[in-house]
């Protein structure tokens, strides 16, 4: 099945519709105002990932201290002035995380005990001794109060993420009276509280309050850079263009990030030469969804040549013509452009007379059969042999017929199984907690462009792509 779609194509190629502008086929008119390939467009793949936030959320929660004392507690005291003086032990909830937009909000119920005293002062000079301790919390109730951060994320062009942190009001739910008069010593409390809290915040700021991930986009940009052998299939090679976010947003439990890639990928059958490049700035936003690659295969001649006489070379064709038998044998093939979008195979032959035949012609696709077709086929003829004379015996019976036989070729089982294929690596998990959810729309051939040095087949593949972190290896 292999060796016959090789030689399918090698027919495709060789017997095409001829054209109306002259070509000399043994040289060939390929300056370039002949034929002009069109750019490549861009290709545009657009990822939506969805990460499971809950793994994080617990990752904080262990990360984040249980209990918190007044300095110094049990024995050192805080003192508010010259009249006020406590030492308190606090207690959180597990922290309750919720998110919205760009933005978390870290909060927890926090639970506090503390022991008053009080003295009188009068201009700052002390009048009376400490009272004796009061306490709150003790054989009664903890007090409480509602504590919570709203972290706001945002990622720069430069590739920066920058994290705002708002320390928001703590908001006491009970009063913490003390001492035999009932003094509220509330406020001291949350005045002490939102001390350590704007602490906190400048530590956050200060460690996640810019991160710059060039460096880390830079590692896959490098290695979008490289060249990956497809293994008899040729060497493709990515062509990054852009990196963009297309939107960041949090929605209960799952952080929404939507990823764009524009690229230029081609395929070739020589290695070609890996060139690195810094990354440019991230790019602008687009609406699109899913995925719409363009593919251009970059054919050699040398390796089509090659191809075709190890399908071709020495087939041998016996037929009669009139009372004369004659016999046709392929010696050598060879195929090059030949200018004005066409493509030329000179076939060297011999067996009765020998000589050199030049077939001229241009690949067409049917885009509604999903078929190569050949149309008439022109020939030129080039040989030491003057009786050779008209040479359209060439082509007649036998070798007319097992030509006929190769001039078409669907591609629709072809198209089919490869969507098959292709689902089924689009659609599984790449690492433990990492899968990928993909499903292939349409893939269409657009066009085949003979050019000078190669061969170009162009196609299209579309479909829809999204990636679902649901865990996430970290050391804690």
């Amino acid at each position: 099945m292999k060796g016959k779609g090789i030689l399918v194509f090698i027919c495709l190629l060789s017997f095409v519709q001829s054209y109306s502008q002259k070509i000399n086929p043994a040289n060939p008119d390929l300056s370039p105002g002949n034929f002009k390939l069109d750019s490549l467009p861009n290709s545009e793949i657009n990822i939506p990932i969805q990460i499971n936030l809950k793994p994080m959320y617990a990752m904080a929660e262990k990360s984040v201290d249980t209990l918190f004392t007044s300095p110094g507690y049990p024995d050192g005291w805080v003192q508010d002035g010259c009249d006020t003086r406590f030492k308190y032990s606090f207690r959180r909830s597990p922290l309750q995380m919720t998110g919205a937009g760009n933005s978390l909000t870290i909060g927890f119920m926090g639970y506090y005990k503390i022991v008053g005293s009080t003295r009188v002062c009068v201009n700052g000079t002390v009048i009376s001794p400490w009272t004796p301790a009061c306490r709150c919390g003790f054989s009664e109730p903890e007090r409480r109060v509602n504590v919570s951060f709203t972290n706001s994320l945002s990622v720069q062009p430069d590739f920066k993420v920058k994290l705002a942190v708002k320390r928001n009001e703590p908001q006491a739910l009970d009063k913490c009276e003390v001492c035999f008069w009932g003094q509220d010593i509330t406020k001291q409390v949350i005045k002490g509280l939102t001390a350590e809290l704007d602490v906190s915040k400048k530590d956050m700021e200060k460690t996640y309050g810019s991160v710059d991930l060039r460096p880390r986009f830079q590692q896959i940009w490098n290695q979008m850079n490289k060249v990956y052998n497809l293994y008899g299939l040729g060497w493709l090679k990515i062509n990054p263009q852009k990196i963009r976010i297309n939107n960041l947003f949090i929605n209960k439990d799952s952080l929404n990030i939507y990823m764009g890639l524009s690229a230029k990928p081609s395929i070739s059958f020589e290695k070609p030469e890996e060139k690195d490049s810094a990354i440019p700035n991230l790019g602008s936003f687009s609406k699109q969804q899913g995925f719409s690659i363009f593919l251009d295969a970059v054919l050699s001649y040398d390796s089509l040549s090659t191809i075709m006489n190890a399908e071709m070379k020495g087939k041998e064709f016996s037929f009669k013509k009139g009372f004369i038998k004659k016999k046709f044998i392929i010696d050598d093939c060879k195929i090059y452009g030949g200018g004005f979008e066409k493509l030329i195979i000179k076939i060297t032959f011999s067996g009765t007379n020998s000589g050199v035949v030049y077939l001229v012609g241009k690949p067409v696709y049917d885009t509604d059969k999903r078929t190569i077709e050949v149309a008439d086929i022109d020939f030129d003829i080039k040989s030491k042999n003057v009786l050779l004379g008209s040479a359209d015996w060439l082509f007649d019976k036998k070798i007319t017929k097992e030509i006929g036989k190769n001039t078409k070729f669907e591609l629709g089982n072809y198209i089919d199984s490869a969507k098959i294929n292709i689902n089924q690596q689009l659609n599984q998990e790449w690492i433990k907690g990492i899968r990928s959810y993909g499903n292939i729309k349409d893939i269409k051939l657009i066009g085949i462009y003979p050019m000078q040095q190669h061969l170009v087949i162009r196609s299209n593949c579309s479909g829809d792509l999204s990636v679902k972190v649901e865990s996430v290896n970290i050391s804690l």
